[in-house]
């Protein structure tokens, strides 16, 4: 269902209590406002490799992690050729000329503690770096307000694969996969955190489609942190 732009949470899915004991966030495009930049970082670090490739298209594969998203674009020769090298310099371009200007999404910091008021495990499960990570945190202002968390450093391979919400789900041994859920903006997000038995809420803030997010699997579909803190949690908890 869809209404102004944003899909509520469908009639089937309203009827059944579902009470969650974690949630699960992915960050880039989730709770701050930094997709574009991400993928302006890496037209950036592609052009300097001499490498041409569209803002569009890259713009497409954000939410996977580099060793995801460099084969959309580079062959497997260049991959070993030069891919680490590429990858570093998109971290340092990001955080050279574009970091600064990321911007949280408004009501993360209330969304959290509504959630550890109500008990509530609050993980992390992103495809960034830890020092990106880390700086996203405090940006958010939530530091004192995540249990555990997850980075593309805990992974051997980034989203799509499962493996992010895996390593989170190894600190979150206590829970059952039926009562956490995961939040992302994207659908590599939805198709993750499937693979790993997840349960996904998708956000709209990130810039997908609709389609894109529930053709890979989410369960509702909220505009933002905020819309999600005002319609959707009472459909969880």
């Amino acid at each position: 269902m869809r209404m102004d732009g944003v899909a509520s949470l469908p009639a089937e899915t309203e009827s059944q209590e579902i009470m969650i004991k974690a949630v699960i966030f992915d960050v880039d495009g989730t709770l701050i406002d930094s997709n574009d930049v991400h993928a302006q970082s890496w037209v950036d670090a592609f052009q300097e490799f001499n490498k041409s490739v569209g803002f569009d298209a890259v713009r497409s594969q954000i939410g996977k992690g580099g060793d995801q998203l460099m084969p959309i674009f580079l062959k497997q020769e260049e991959i070993d050729a030069f891919g680490e090298a590429l990858e570093k310099r998109r971290a340092a371009i990001l955080k050279a000329a574009y970091l600064h200007t990321i911007q949280p999404f408004p009501g993360v910091r209330g969304l959290f503690k509504y959630l550890q008021g109500k008990g509530v495990k609050i993980a992390l499960a992103s495809s960034a770096k830890q020092d990106e990570l880390a700086f996203y945190k405090r940006l958010l202002n939530i530091e004192d307000l995540v249990d555990v968390e997850a980075s593309s450093d805990d992974a051997e391979k980034s989203k799509p694969a499962p493996d992010i919400f895996t390593s989170v789900l190894g600190k979150l041994r206590e829970i059952d996969l039926s009562d956490i859920l995961a939040i992302g903006d994207t659908p590599y997000d939805a198709v993750a955190s499937g693979k790993a038995g997840l349960k996904c809420v998708g956000l709209l803030c990130g810039g997908f489609r609709l389609a894109d997010l529930t053709d890979a699997g989410c369960i509702a579909i909220y505009q933002d942190p905020a819309d999600l803190f005002a319609n959707g949690l009472t459909c969880f908890l």
